[in-house]
């Protein structure tokens, strides 16, 4: 079974490339499984690219929730970008439009968490 893992940007960034299923249940598990293991004083900040994905089900949401729970007890960044107008619409009606911090692309993604960091320097 082959398992995308999570693409380090920077080393205080992690950058995911996500796909639709089954990759995308795959490629969350994976990343919250880093996070869980990463001590908070060492905890990136997140990009996830939602490009690729065209639909979100509970247990999908049920995992962002997590993640977003994991690196803000870090106190950094998480930012979902690029969502499809299908992957939006479930966020709106949801409510997690409210939750989540959301880019229109991975660069300004990028760029928020980068800014956000400010000159926290070397970790």
């Amino acid at each position: 079974m082959l398992l995308v893992m999570p693409t380090d940007w920077t080393e205080g960034i992690v950058l995911c490339d996500l796909g639709d299923e089954p990759e995308l249940s795959e490629e969350i598990a994976a990343l919250v499984d880093q996070l869980k293991n990463t001590p908070t004083d060492k905890m990136p900040s997140v990009v996830l690219n939602f490009a690729g994905v065209s639909y979100l089900n509970s247990s999908h949401i049920a995992s962002l929730l997590r993640v977003r729970k994991r690196v803000a007890e870090g106190k950094k960044s998480l930012v979902l970008a690029a969502m499809t107008d299908e992957v939006w619409s479930i966020m709106l009606m949801t409510g997690l439009d409210k939750v989540f911090e959301a880019a229109p692309d991975t660069m300004t993604a990028l760029a928020r968490v980068q800014l956000a960091g400010g000159d926290a320097g070397e970790g």
